[in-house]
């Protein structure tokens, strides 16, 4: 029995050119090696079998019947060895049946994938796109898990780049807004400083209870500007923020572009903060994983396509 980890592959491929054209010197000339060369080859792959393998009779070489029962088997090896160094075909959008991920919030789930949807159909007519929560995102173990290919989250502060083995593209700028209820009594146009610090607030919690790279990136704001939140309640959506502000005195920061759709569907309104507005920069973030593939890489122009048009070009060159 031939312990597979022991043998050198070469030899295989020099003993399929052996059987498969009967000569030391054919075989040696097609492998691009000396015939001396293939002579060793098989001197030493007779020890390995305990064969003689080929024999000479006259001119040419004879398979013995161990040969014989070797050659059709050598040769599908070969064959599936060949298959697997072939450049894989070329990615066809319109043929693929393959199911994207992307994981982004509720907030991008509401003012962004519809519109990313309706770019997905008309690119990959028969591929399906599947969405996840960022609470799906963190237990399943990230973009590195290859549970998923590409996800939407804001930068953090600074402008470090991303970590070893992540590579980013920057999408678009958002900035938070506050909204309270239609008819708020202590609410009008604009929050002074000492009312938002004696309101209470509703606090959004998406990464598994616990606050995401944006929920930082508003706290540090926050107490940079000598603002403090009053918490009331916490979620883990912007859809169940919103909805509570509409039942509640409560008063909830979100992104303005989920603001803008959900003004339009409950009696809420946005109101004007006391300092400027907290600014995110989107971004889309990938592995390594999926850098290379054609596929992930024809979706991710779906999503910056999707999100250009709406917001007049997405600009900036991928980060790794």
């Amino acid at each position: 029995m031939v312990n597979p980890a022991s043998l050198d592959l070469n030899r295989l491929l020099v003993l399929h050119a052996v059987l498969e054209t009967r000569s030391v010197t054919r075989a040696a000339a097609r492998l691009h090696v000396t015939p001396s060369a293939v002579s060793n080859t098989l001197a030493q792959l007779r020890d390995t079998f305990a064969d003689a393998l080929v024999v000479r009779s006259g001119r040419n070489l004879v398979l013995t019947p161990r040969a014989a029962e070797l050659a059709p088997r050598l040769a599908e090896a070969v064959a599936a060895v060949t298959r697997v160094l072939e450049s894989p075909p070329a990615f066809a959008p319109e043929q693929s049946t393959r199911t994207f991920s992307l994981a982004c919030s509720d907030a991008e789930q509401i003012a962004e994938v519809p519109r990313i949807a309706e770019m997905f159909a008309r690119k990959l007519p028969r591929a399906t796109l599947r969405i996840l929560s960022v609470d799906q995102l963190e237990a399943s173990g990230g973009l590195a898990a290859g549970g998923v290919d590409v996800a939407i989250a804001p930068a953090g502060p600074g402008s470090h780049p991303p970590p070893r083995g992540f590579h980013v593209r920057p999408l678009y700028r958002e900035e938070g807004v506050l909204m309270v209820r239609r008819g708020h009594p202590r609410v009008r146009r604009k929050v002074t400083r000492e009312l938002f610090n004696s309101l209470r607030h509703i606090d959004i919690l998406l990464a598994l209870g616990r606050g995401g790279i944006g929920h930082g990136v508003v706290e540090e704001y926050l107490a940079s500007h000598g603002l403090r939140r009053d918490i009331a309640v916490t979620v883990p959506t912007f859809a169940a923020a919103a909805a509570i502000a509409a039942q509640t005195d409560w008063i909830a920061g979100m992104p303005r572009r989920v603001a803008t759709v959900v003004a339009r569907q409950l009696p809420l309104v946005m109101v004007e903060p006391p300092t400027p507005a907290v600014a995110f920069h989107m971004q889309l973030v990938w592995h390594d994983r999926t850098d290379a593939d054609a596929g992930a890489r024809f979706f991710r122009t779906v999503i910056v396509g999707a999100v250009a048009g709406r917001n007049g070009g997405a600009s900036g060159p991928s980060r790794r």
